[in-house]
C-alpha cells in the first residue's frame, strides 16, 4: 500500500488493529496542480485525462477556457500563498516544520516532490490535500497519488500520512459564514429579503457519488453555514463543471438550471463550498458562465469568495494540523 520501499512499518508499530506513527518532520500539501503558461495548457490536459483517449480537438475546447485568462492557472500561486500563510500561523502555535508542495497534473510533480522530501532527510511525514469533502476524486485518488510517488522514489522514501479532507476544519464553516455576511451586509434590506444561496460543488458521476458521503457532506455543511449566518431564507446545494458523456448521470441541478429557475425578483447568491480556492473551475464555470446565465435571466448575481486564505480558515487549519503533531502520534486502521 505504501510503495515498495519504507512503509507505515517502517515508522510505527501495531496497536489494537492500528498502526500508531510516531515523530512527523514534514507536513506535504499535495493539490490537483493547473498550467502557468500557454504552453503549458495542453500537455496539462494530457495529464489530467491520461487514459482516457480523450482527443486534443476535444481538449482543445477546454483549452479555450484557460486562453480567457492567460493560460494561467491560479491554484499554484493559491497553493503557494496557503503555504506561507499556514507557516506563519504554525510559528505563532510554536511548530516550526517544513511544508513541502506537489501536484497530480503538474509542477512540482508529486513524485519530485517526495524525492526532494528523502534527499533533505524527511522520514514521517503529515500530508494534506486541497480538497474539503469525501469522494475518490478529492480523497482516495491523493492517496494513490502519494503510494505511487512513494513507489517510484523507492527504499528512501518517507512513510507519508495523509489526512481527511479539510470540511472537518471548524472554522471553514465560519470563514464562509463570514464572506457570506460581508456580501449580504452591503445589500439593501428590501434586496436581502429575496435572495436564495446556492452553494456550488463540482458534480460527480452517480455511480461515484453513490459510493461515498459526498452530497451527505455538502448538505451538512451548507446548512452549518446557513445557522451560523442566521439566514431564513431559501438555500440548497448545486453542482458545476460536469463532463463527460451526456447519457451518464451526474449530482444535479446545474447551477445555472437552478439560477434559471429562481422567482423573478430573485437575487442569486451563489457560494462556491466545495472549493477551497478560487481556480479555474470556479472564475470560468462561475464567474463567466454561471454569472452570463443569470444576466441572460434577469438575476442580479453575487459570487462568494473560497476561503482560500482567509485567517479564520489558515488559522483554523493550523490549529488542526498541530492537534495531530503535539502528541507525535497519528493512527491509521491497517
Amino acid at each position: 500500500m505504501w510503495g515498495r520501499g519504507r512503509t507505515f512499518l517502517d515508522a510505527g508499530i501495531r496497536f489494537h488493529g492500528q498502526l500508531i506513527v510516531t515523530d512527523f518532520d514534514a507536513l506535504l500539501l499535495v493539490s490537483f496542480g493547473g498550467p502557468e503558461g500557454p504552453a503549458d495548457v495542453m500537455p496539462f490536459l494530457r495529464n489530467v485525462t491520461a487514459g482516457r483517449n480523450i482527443p486534443d480537438n476535444r481538449l482543445a475546447v477546454v483549452a479555450e477556457q484557460y486562453a480567457q485568462f492567460g493560460g494561467i492557472s491560479p491554484i499554484n500561486g493559491q497553493n503557494l500563498d496557503l503555504i506561507d500563510a499556514l507557516q506563519t500561523a504554525l510559528a505563532e502555535l510554536d511548530v516550526d516544520l517544513p511544508i513541502y508542495f506537489g501536484n497530480r497534473n503538474w509542477q512540482p510533480f508529486l513524485a519530485d516532490t517526495v524525492a526532494e522530501m528523502a534527499a533533505d532527510g524527511v522520514t514521517n511525514a503529515l500530508a494534506f490535500a486541497t480538497s474539503l469533502f469525501d469522494s475518490y476524486s478529492g480523497d482516495g485518488q491523493y492517496q494513490e497519488d502519494i503510494d505511487a510517488a512513494c513507489q517510484k522514489v523507492g527504499p528512501n522514501a518517507p512513510a507519508i500520512h495523509k489526512i481527511a479532507p479539510l470540511r472537518n476544519v471548524a472554522e471553514f464553516v465560519e470563514a464562509t459564514a463570514v464572506q457570506i455576511t460581508d456580501e449580504l451586509s452591503a445589500l439593501p434590506a428590501e434586496q436581502i429579503a429575496d435572495v436564495t444561496l446556492l452553494f456550488t460543488a463540482h458534480s460527480l458521476p452517480q455511480t461515484m457519488a453513490d459510493d461515498c458521503a459526498y452530497q451527505e457532506q455538502l448538505n451538512e455543511t451548507a446548512t452549518a453555514v446557513v445557522r451560523a449566518i442566521d439566514f431564513d431564507g431559501p438555500f440548497s446545494v448545486v453542482f458545476q463543471s460536469r463532463s463527460g458523456a451526456p447519457q451518464t448521470p451526474w449530482l444535479e441541478p446545474d447551477v445555472g438550471d437552478a439560477i434559471e429557475a429562481l422567482p423573478d425578483g430573485t437575487t442569486a447568491v451563489v457560494i462556491p463550498i466545495g472549493f477551497m480556492s478560487d481556480h479555474i473551475e470556479v472564475l470560468y464555470d462561475l464567474d463567466t458562465l454561471a454569472a452570463q446565465q443569470a444576466e441572460a435571466c434577469g438575476v442580479p448575481f453575487i459570487r462568494i469568495p473560497t476561503v482560500g486564505i482567509h485567517p479564520l480558515f489558515v488559522r483554523g487549519l493550523a490549529a488542526y494540523l498541530n492537534e495531530m503533531l503535539k502528541s507525535q502520534t497519528s493512527r491509521r486502521d491497517i
